[in-house]
């Protein structure tokens, strides 16, 4: 019975210690990402390629514009949802020099984001992230995700989950970063 009793101790010290060890790992895996890909600290790099010319784009290439950035899959309900407001982003700023879309496959294969853009009559610029490489680097954590670089490459705003970016208060700003 007494060994019985310090057995049970033991696999009860054990848990407790398992247990506090896996929130100290979570409370630091969520301080890590936050702090890493926040508003008001330099974006991320981009290392991702235009599924239609297959050539590599950086974020230098964006540098001195207003950069939205938006994380999506074509197997994503909320994407889904979300995508004909950045079609209608897209048409009204398409030309704009100080302003650059770009969508990134998350999870998903050029095929299938070609396939559904062609069924839409989609028309912005989907890139492919080689191996994850991008979605990390922004800390993706599900889609979609969107990322709104200003003019000198800071982060300006993270939206996590679908957003109208029709809507008055997201084009307002997104204007303001426009003009600044």
């Amino acid at each position: 019975m007494h060994s019985a009793r310090i057995g049970r101790k033991r696999v009860s010290t054990v848990l407790s210690f398992l247990s506090i060890s896996a929130l100290v790992l979570s409370l630091y895996s969520c301080q890590s990402r936050q702090t890493e890909v926040s508003a008001g600290s330099k974006a991320p790099d981009l290392e991702i390629w235009d599924t239609v010319t297959g050539q590599k784009v950086n974020i230098e290439q964006y540098r001195g514009k207003v950069l939205f950035v938006n994380f999506w899959a074509t197997w994503c309900p909320p994407c889904r949802e979300e995508v004909p407001s950045i079609e209608a982003l897209h048409r009204e700023l398409f030309g704009d020099a100080r302003f650059a879309l770009v969508t990134i496959l998350y999870k998903d294969t050029p095929k299938s984001a070609y396939d559904y853009m062609n069924a839409n009559g989609y028309t912005f610029p989907v890139y492919g992230d080689h191996d994850g490489t991008t979605s990390n680097r922004y800390k993706v954590t599900g889609v979609p995700e969107t990322y709104l670089v200003d003019k000198k490459g800071i982060l300006r705003k993270k939206v996590i989950g679908a957003l109208d970016w029709s809507a008055a208060d997201a084009r307002t700003f997104i204007n303001t970063l426009l003009i600044e």
